[in-house]
């Protein structure tokens, strides 16, 4: 995977919301059983669209972090898992700096073999409990419009049950999103890349272009 100067590395917008409704949880900023706020006013305060506050609740929702009810907004439920989420969180971006350093330092010329081989070496080793198949160079495979499952999420397809890969980066235009998470939807043009064993790539063709 080549990352090209003008190419901004970046999580989704909603996945830098919930984070950061955690972080404020974990400050001690929201309190248990304390209301935030509706959806709506999420997205107002971070000047993004409804549906983009409503899957960063959704995530903390799914962690257990918040519960959101129809009727009764968003109530703070977990300091502790908002603290796994956010160390689980930092301790994920500290591997993808290591990765951007290693694809840089690949581009640049001899005499730096030995600068490579040390930053190869803290990649492997911080990543190598997240994967255990290909830990340098993920496969990957460009959407279009033959495929069925465009405006569909990874979630809703069930992606990794069907392919025994996991998506860590989705190229779209000159933005990178990493660890782009099961809610972000896929779209023509994108560019997958994604982990798994010797077959994952032959399994992911067959599953997004069926035909």
């Amino acid at each position: 995977m080549n990352l090209e100067k003008n190419v901004q590395v970046k999580q989704p917008k909603y996945q830098q919301i919930a984070v950061d409704i955690a972080s404020k949880i974990v400050e001690r900023k929201y309190s248990i059983g304390d209301k935030i706020y509706a959806r709506s006013s999420l997205a107002s305060q971070y000047n993004v669209s409804a549906e983009t506050a409503r899957r960063a609740i959704a995530v903390l929702q799914d962690l257990e972090i918040v519960q959101a009810s129809k009727g009764s907004g968003v109530t703070i439920q977990s300091y502790e898992k908002a603290t796994q989420f956010v160390r689980q969180f930092q301790d994920v971006q500290s591997i993808h700096e290591l990765q951007q350093a290693l694809f840089i330092s690949i581009q640049k010329q001899q005499q730096e073999l030995y600068h490579l081989q040390d930053q190869a070496k803290q990649l492997v080793s911080r990543t190598e409990h997240f994967r255990s198949v290909n830990p340098f160079i993920p496969y990957q495979i460009e959407l279009t419009d033959e495929s069925p499952y465009i405006h569909q999420t990874a979630q809703a397809l069930n992606f990794w049950q069907n392919t025994a890969s996991t998506i860590v980066g989705i190229r779209r235009h000159h933005e990178l999103l990493i660890s782009p998470g099961p809610y972000v939807s896929f779209e023509v043009g994108d560019i997958l890349y994604f982990i798994g064993n010797d077959e994952s790539f032959i399994r992911v063709q067959s599953f997004l272009y069926p035909s």
